[in-house]
């Protein structure tokens, strides 16, 4: 797919230029900074399908508009896409769109199935991510792009940077939040991402500023950054009538001798810290314009997870009140929040040891946890600490967790369709810990507990990666093991042998809990008081695993052969794999019967 995009890419970007006049402007579509995520998206064939559509809408809005600005979003996707374009206001027209058929050429060739890429040209701005990132203004990553000979004659150095300043000043305050500009032999123009707004602008631009302001004297340099652009440079890059009149978004407004005051005090500090930048700067001066790769900011990037104050969860929760408990485990109690936004959020707190080292693993594992995205897996949002006590926040889900629906006070709500799709999708999240995640994450507590149900009953895993945050004194099992008795696989609980095998195990205990419709460990239901397990084995054995079937389902809703054939449950998964279209992982696939994948072979015990 990705290149056949290409060559279509590549045939629009000729043809536009082949049926251009000889008027046609410059689409400026040199490039200055490429960057593609380190994280394949997932499942990557679902993930390029709505990227293209997302592309194909950019393209089509910057066609139709001639605004030079475009954001596209497929947030209901298997693999949701988003992606933002925009042109500068100098380049516009069948320009606008020669640059970013450029842009997403160079993407295509470069991030492949990436789940996140940016490409910054001069005439233009091609960013897309697996999550939305439009208000986005300055993030880790920003950079300077000296360029050319320097100017010496004139004070050339000093009206390029007294130039710049005027536009980061006036640009937040301009339709559109942009401008160009030419003054004492400077051209310059700066420019903000419109869905940053007018604070977001003013942010970056000052950013901007700081990273510009080491490439005087030379005779052009820019400044890139995930909401904004500037440039400078000692000849014309724009038409003579793009340019904007600076003054009146200069001007204060209504001044005053104490606002003059305060102006002169802020200005001599603003001053003396860009003077002391500059000098850092000014090490950098000899970088020259050349294609950038790996800068990619956002989403993409290894990040950590957003901070909350303590005092906002508390009130969230009402003072982590009984009556906003959603549950609670031996990675510690949850709670139900409504923060400030209206957003309702599930709040986790936890007891961690109160030592450096102890709090410092905590923060490195909660910062790569809160980069895993994907749609079978709670996303963590945030997190919290004082003292001791630390709280994480993860997405609000509205059913709660699957052991409700298959043994608690919704038994019985759940049909044949819901609990297989809640098995794969089971599967398919436990696979991107396994395998594609750019570390391995054994979660170590699989169980029905800890996987949640959203409003459309897909299941999303919860407490994945904090297994090893548990200090010693408060593990929940009296042995020293991350696990539930019932789910845990013997050779984990007896010998400490760690491995995804764990997680394979869990999960296959999970499944005959879903089939059945029985607790794993509690003896106290019938028949004869057996734990599922052994029940399950001696099903197996008389040849009647049909019995094990929840009697809640509807018997028209499943075929007997689905349950009671050795490999009746791998049929069925690539029945649903061929029906999603979307491969299932190899590693959770049952290949033998089903008391096999749960590590059980004949005539042993477990």
């Amino acid at each position: 797919m990705a290149p056949r995009f290409l060559l279509l890419a590549l045939v629009v970007v000729v043809a536009a230029s082949a049926w251009a006049p000889v008027t046609f402007a410059d689409p400026q579509a040199t490039l200055l900074n490429l960057g593609c995520s380190q994280y394949n998206a997932t499942p990557a064939s679902a993930f390029l399908a709505a990227l293209n559509a997302t592309l194909a809408d950019l393209r089509a809005n910057l066609s139709a508009a001639g605004g030079g600005f475009a954001t596209a979003a497929q947030p209901r996707a298997t693999a949701p896409a988003f992606a933002m374009a925009q042109c500068r206001p100098y380049v516009a027209g069948r320009d606008c769109v020669v640059c970013f058929d450029a842009a997403a050429a160079r993407l295509r060739a470069a991030c492949g199935a990436a789940n996140g890429g940016r490409a910054i040209l001069d005439g233009c701005v091609l960013r897309y991510e697996s999550a939305a990132f439009f208000d986005q203004s300055t993030l880790p990553g920003n950079t300077q792009l000296c360029n050319g000979s320097a100017v010496d004659v004139g004070g050339f150095a000093d009206a390029a940077r007294a130039l710049v300043a005027d536009l980061a000043a006036a640009v937040p305050r301009v339709p559109g939040l942009a401008a160009a500009a030419a003054r004492d032999g400077v051209y310059a123009a700066a420019q903000c991402v419109e869905a940053v707004g007018e604070g977001g602008c003013a942010q970056c631009l000052q950013v901007a500023v700081g990273n510009i302001d080491g490439c005087p004297p030379d005779s052009d340099g820019r400044a890139v950054d995930a909401g904004c652009f500037m440039r400078y440079s000692d000849r014309s890059f724009f038409p003579a009538n793009a340019t904007v009149d600076l003054a009146e978004y200069l001007r204060s407004g209504k001044s005053s001798h104490k606002g003059a005051i305060i102006g002169g005090i802020l200005g001599g500090i603003a001053f003396l810290f860009l003077v002391g930048l500059s000098i850092f700067l000014l090490i950098r001066r000899y970088r020259k314009l050349k294609p950038r790769r790996g800068d990619i900011l956002g989403a993409t990037e290894l990040q950590g997870p957003t901070s909350f104050y303590y005092h906002d969860l508390k009130a969230a929760t009402n003072n982590f009140n009984e009556k906003n408990k959603l549950g609670e485990g031996g990675f510690g109690d949850v709670y139900k929040g409504l923060l400030k936004n209206g957003k309702t959020v599930a709040v986790k707190r936890l007891i961690v040891m109160e030592t450096s080292r102890a709090k410092a693993e905590f923060e490195s594992e909660v910062k790569l946890i809160s980069n895993v995205h994907h749609r079978n897996l709670v996303r963590l949002l945030g997190c919290s600490r004082k003292g001791s006590e630390f709280l994480l926040v993860y997405e609000y889900m509205a059913n709660g967790s699957l052991d409700k629906f298959l043994f608690g006070e919704r038994r019985g709500t759940l049909n044949w369709r819901q609990r297989f799709s809640i098995i794969v999708g089971m599967a398919r999240g436990l696979a991107y810990l396994h395998q594609e995640f750019h570390v391995c994450i054994i979660h170590r507590d699989i169980k029905s507990s800890n996987v949640l149900l959203d409003d459309d009953f897909q299941p999303k895993i919860a407490d994945f990666g904090l297994a090893r945050l548990l200090p010693d004194d408060h593990s929940h099992l009296s042995t020293k093991f991350a696990g539930t008795l019932g789910y845990t696989a013997p050779e984990y609980a007896i010998h400490g042998q760690l491995s995804e095998k764990v997680d394979t195990y869990s999960f296959g205990v999970v499944v005959l809990e879903i089939l059945s419709g029985r607790k794993s460990n509690d003896t106290r239901l019938e028949p004869e008081t057996q734990y599922l397990l052994e029940w399950a084995w001696k099903l197996y054995e008389s040849d009647n695993l049909i019995a094990l079937v929840d009697d809640t389902l509807d018997p028209e809703e499943y075929k007997p052969e689905e349950s009671s054939s050795p490999q009746g449950p791998l049929l069925l998964m690539q029945q649903v794999e061929c029906e999603e279209k979307h491969p299932l992982p190899v590693h959770l696939l049952p290949p033998r019967p089903l008391y096999q994948f749960l590590s059980f072979q004949p005539g042993e015990r477990h």
